[in-house]
């Protein structure tokens, strides 16, 4: 029981901390550095980000499922 809640915090502990991300394929950065308004760099940077996280969840979901299934069989 230890064992799995320490899993689970390290896992959400990765969800939960956000870091300020930069990267943008060069297209869009060209794009988005000729505009002096901020706002739309900063929903291209999270747009990324919440691209980025959905297959993460999706298949850490998957496993946790596989996980309660062998435990309880």
């Amino acid at each position: 029981m230890k064992k799995s809640v320490t899993i689970f915090l390290v896992f959400a502990s990765f969800f939960l901390i956000s870091n300020d991300v930069e990267a943008q394929c060069a297209m869009c950065r060209a794009a988005l550095e000729s505009e002096s308004d901020n706002s739309q760099a900063e929903g291209i940077n999270n747009g990324i980000v919440y691209l980025m996280a959905i297959p993460y969840v999706l298949v850490g979901g998957l496993f946790y499922f596989i996980y309660r299934k062998l435990r309880n069989s």
